[in-house]
């Protein structure tokens, strides 16, 4: 029996977690919300934790310990500049995992790893924000537009292609070519 033996192994080697657990947080301070399986998030939370309270800290220290774990310096300063200073007035819990139930290959149950002030709007100014709805606006109408060639379906293509073919192929004359192409074809 596993009595008081702390943590999963999540049926990797010792390196092989580790390493996906970088990987894990490294991806966590990018996009502030990762989904994983649920033992995975479960797992990580508190390490994920451990490195933002260093954060709140701001020691050289401090920064040389979250840079053992995430090796990429961009996403260290990230983490003590940005995400850090958001929870000093927050003792802890940092963090929630959500639940998103099973993943459709395999059955494993799904958690999304997000931290407690996650808005997924952050980062993006306005104005940019406004041009991309208006883009998106154009988009589903060109959407409409390539469902109505859809509704023609199979035979539609195929007599568009029918008579593409019929149609004498327009070159534009050059240097010994005529009118239909240049290999010819007056017989």
């Amino acid at each position: 029996m596993r009595h008081a033996i702390k943590g999963r192994k999540l049926g990797r080697t010792t390196a092989h977690r580790l390493a996906m657990f970088r990987n894990q947080l490294t991806s966590l301070v990018i996009h502030e919300r990762i989904v994983t399986t649920l033992p995975k998030a479960k797992e990580l939370r508190p390490i994920a934790e451990k490195l933002v309270t260093r954060g709140k800290g701001g020691s050289v220290a401090d920064r040389r310990q979250v840079a053992r774990v995430i090796h990429d310096r961009e996403n260290v300063k990230k983490l003590f500049d940005d995400i850090a200073p958001r929870f000093t007035d927050r003792a802890g819990g940092y963090l929630r995992i959500v639940k998103l139930g099973p993943r459709q290959g395999d059955g494993a149950e799904t958690a999304a790893l997000q931290f407690v002030d996650y808005d997924p709007d952050r980062g993006a100014p306005a104005p940019e924000a406004d041009d991309k709805k208006a883009k998106g606006k154009g988009k589903a109408a060109k959407a409409s537009g390539d469902a109505k060639e859809k509704v023609k379906g199979r035979a539609g293509r195929k007599a568009q292609v029918e008579s593409e073919a019929r149609a004498p192929k327009a070159t534009t004359k050059g240097k010994g070519q005529t009118k239909k192409g240049a290999k010819g074809g007056d017989k």
